[in-house]
């Protein structure tokens, strides 16, 4: 199958069954779901969800949180992974926000890593769900799942080569869909260690699937 039809049949299914992708971590403004993707680095959106609330109870803007340290946005963050570091990026974040900005979420992938805690896949978060840019955020889930579709070559072993690989074949307008639909697929079928195969309505273009056949024929 060429690499096109294999996009097309992606892009297809997706559009068809799952036209409104959203991300599951919660957020109410743009200043949220900052903060949200900075603390969901290595951590689940669940767990993430479960202590935003009382996090921006108490930091309902991004002044309130400047005005803070990172000892006490650690006590509020202690559950999620590497708290001692996320601390001091959120406060730090916040500052330069405040500072810099005006208390206003940037809307360039440049500007926004600029910020502590804000990497390429943060930024492309950010730009791609508050203003709907054409960005594509490579987590651990978009990684996995289009190589073994078999939408991007072997060759692309890191986040920016899986991006680069990506962005030719999907419509500017879907790129922010395709981000979601990615994540969620590898979040809930084709998972890490047991891909649920037999759920999964990709089977017909993915290599991964091809290569399992395969194997099981030679053991029969």
């Amino acid at each position: 199958m060429q690499k096109k039809e294999r996009f097309r049949l992606f892009l297809d299914y997706f559009t068809t069954h799952f036209p409104q992708p959203q991300t599951e971590l919660q957020f109410s403004n743009a200043y949220e779901l900052l903060v949200a993707v900075i603390l969901s680095a290595q951590c689940t959106d669940k767990r993430i969800n479960a202590i935003t609330p009382k996090l921006f109870e108490r930091f309902p803007d991004p002044p309130s949180l400047a005005a803070s340290t990172a000892e006490e946005v650690f006590t509020y963050i202690r559950s999620v992974s590497y708290p001692n570091n996320k601390s001091k990026h959120l406060v730090g974040m916040a500052r330069m926000l405040v500072e810099e900005f005006g208390g206003e979420i940037p809307a360039t992938v440049e500007e926004l890593q600029r910020m502590p805690g804000v990497g390429r896949k943060t930024a492309h978060v950010i730009t791609s769900i508050i203003f709907n840019q054409p960005t594509m955020a490579v987590d651990t889930h978009v990684f996995r799942v289009s190589h073994r579709l078999g939408l991007v070559p072997r060759t692309a072993t890191t986040p920016l080569a899986v991006e680069k690989s990506l962005m030719p074949y999907i419509p500017r307008e879907l790129v922010p869909k395709s981000h979601h639909w990615l994540i969620l697929h590898g979040r809930y079928i084709c998972l890490a260690r047991s891909p649920k195969c037999h759920e999964c309505p990709l089977t017909p273009i993915c290599k991964y699937f091809e290569q399992q056949q395969k194997k099981k024929k030679i053991f029969e």
